[in-house]
């Protein structure tokens, strides 16, 4: 088995117009979803992402506010999942929570160093 990074990104305009109850349900979805991905009876380990954050470049030098971006193209959140290929990691991410709100899904395999 090979490990991928699914990257959310989008859905929160949508996601915030939504009353505590829908959001409760929504939430619910996304924690049988990564059960569902997952190879054992735990939740696949990923977390959401804060929008606000820094950006560094130049060793350190260049410290800027970020990311900032158009928030379809915000990374919201990430999960590690373990599939045998990359076809069988898309197969996995069809039934996300994600897409419920307009949000994508992108799916990256991990290298072993």
């Amino acid at each position: 088995m090979k490990q991928f990074l699914y990257l959310f990104r989008g859905g929160d305009e949508e996601y915030a117009r939504q009353s505590p109850e829908q959001m409760q349900a929504h939430m619910a979805r996304w924690g049988e979803w990564m059960l569902k991905v997952s190879q054992n009876d735990q939740p696949v380990p990923g977390l959401p992402l804060q929008a606000e954050g820094k950006v560094v470049y130049n060793g350190g030098e260049t410290i800027t506010d970020g990311p900032f971006m158009e928030g379809k193209e915000l990374v919201g959140g990430y999960v590690l999942v373990e599939a045998k290929d990359l076809e069988h990691a898309v197969e996995l991410s069809k039934d996300c929570p994600i897409f419920e709100f307009g949000g994508s899904l992108e799916v990256r395999e991990a290298v072993e160093m």
